[in-house]
């Protein structure tokens, strides 16, 4: 099913979320994935991807409390579901299976 597919940017967008401690919100999403990666990510993608797996059923968000700090906007705030984590798991049980497959030397 189309939707149970992930993505590599939605991979490390989900992984991100998980590994930030959530809630999380796109800023340090987007930090900690260049960080992860040593690649440029503009905040545009972060948050494409953000509401591209909520809709897929792999993250849901909450509005965070309004701060003066940012003006009086609240944060949306994205949390990994366990259909987020069990796909999340499924995708590194096939990239350690192919790895493994490649470094025995045989087929998948």
């Amino acid at each position: 099913m189309k939707d149970e597919y992930l993505g590599e940017f939605e991979e490390l967008t989900l992984l991100a979320v998980r590994a930030l401690g959530e809630p999380a919100y796109g800023v340090p999403v987007q930090q900690f994935v260049e960080r992860a990666t040593g690649r440029a990510v503009s905040m545009g993608a972060i948050y494409a991807t953000l509401t591209r797996l909520e809709a897929k059923g792999f993250l849901t968000s909450i509005q965070g409390e309004a701060t003066a700090t940012r003006g009086g906007k609240r944060k949306k705030l994205f949390q990994v579901t366990p259909n987020g984590l069990r796909i999340a798991r499924e995708s590194r049980r096939i990239r350690e299976r192919l790895w493994h497959a490649i470094e025995d030397g045989r087929r998948a």
